[in-house]
């Protein structure tokens, strides 16, 4: 994967399980100070030859979050748009668009992409079925009563399993395949890392806030809905979600609204009235495999790791 010159420059790659040095994070640090840089040049030199205050760019570095957060906050730019699926696998939309649009002469349509809920969706009865032959014991609840009890048991320490209607639109875990935990707790990232996820400490969870919350909490305050943009945490608000906040007091946030995503929004705001906290640690439902897609996945992983409850349709699980 590493050129004999790459390793020349920075020395040899690091070997899988080995532990990270102090050399392992001044590489990491500095290729993303400079990254910053020419993105920040490069958008800055975009808006000196347009004069639009509008940017909407792709590819794999539109997931870098810390990088997108900055673009709004060090150059003129007042509005930014990365569709959920920016990397690799979503850059065939530009080229469908490019297509349809220059090339067949077809008018362009007003259409946003505001949410990422696009892909499958399972039946409340395949989704009962799924649970009988796993031999789990569920409730049927309606949502209102969902939310309510969900948000009780994340406000008293579980780890939920959350998993409702559509799947989500690219890499990121926005509400529909998440597991959801309690962001007031400052040991919730160790437990959930040794339980769950298995993965690296420096690695930050998300925390997933009501829209109208954001600029009471973040030193920013344009929407994210989709995840791609990392901003600091109000100093005043850090001790209250410590979980999600990164060493560095910023949180790679979700905004999230009634419209375009009822349950979730639902379940946080009937968190925020238990604890006056607006947000919610979000993680993706996963555990080193990729997202959960179909019911069966969803109660395999929850089986299969420590996680506490599961939500999943109108059905309530608690692990006994």
């Amino acid at each position: 994967m590493f050129s004999n010159a790459i390793e020349r420059d920075l020395g040899p790659a690091r070997l899988p399980n080995e532990p990270l040095k102090e050399h392992h994070y001044d590489i990491a640090s500095s290729l993303q100070t400079r990254l910053e840089e020419i993105i920040i040049g490069i958008a800055n030199e975009l808006y000196e030859k347009t004069g639009s205050n509008s940017l909407c760019y792709a590819g794999g570095v539109a997931f870098n979050c810390v990088v997108n957060g900055k673009i709004l906050s060090q150059t003129p730019f007042e509005n930014i748009y990365i569709q959920p699926a920016a990397g690799d696998a979503g850059l065939a939309i530009g080229g469908a668009a490019y297509l349809y649009h220059h090339s067949l002469g077809n008018k362009r349509s007003s259409f946003v992409m505001d949410h990422a809920y696009w892909g499958p969706e399972y039946s409340e009865d395949l989704i009962k079925g799924s649970l009988i032959s796993s031999g789990l014991d569920y409730v049927e609840m309606d949502d209102d009563v969902l939310a309510k009890y969900v948000a009780e048991r994340i406000s008293e320490g579980d780890i939920v399993g959350w998993y409702q209607g559509r799947s989500e639109w690219g890499p990121r875990a926005l509400g529909n395949r998440s597991i959801v935990a309690d962001p007031r707790r400052a040991e919730m990232k160790d437990i959930l890392n040794s339980r769950i996820k298995h993965r690296e400490d420096f690695r930050p969870f998300a925390p997933s806030i009501l829209e109208e919350f954001t600029a009471e909490w973040f030193e920013q305050e344009y929407q994210s809905p989709f995840m791609q943009m990392t901003y600091q945490v109000n100093p005043n608000k850090v001790s209250d979600i410590p979980a999600p906040t990164h060493v560095d007091g910023s949180g790679r946030l979700q905004t999230v609204n009634a419209s375009n995503n009822q349950k979730y929004y639902k379940l946080i705001k009937e968190f925020h009235g238990i604890t006056g906290i607006p947000v919610v640690l979000n993680t993706s439902f996963n555990d080193n495999e990729p997202i959960v897609n179909t019911p069966d996945e969803a109660i395999a992983s929850f089986i299969r790791t420590k996680m506490d409850t599961l939500a999943i349709g109108p059905y309530f699980v608690r692990r006994k």
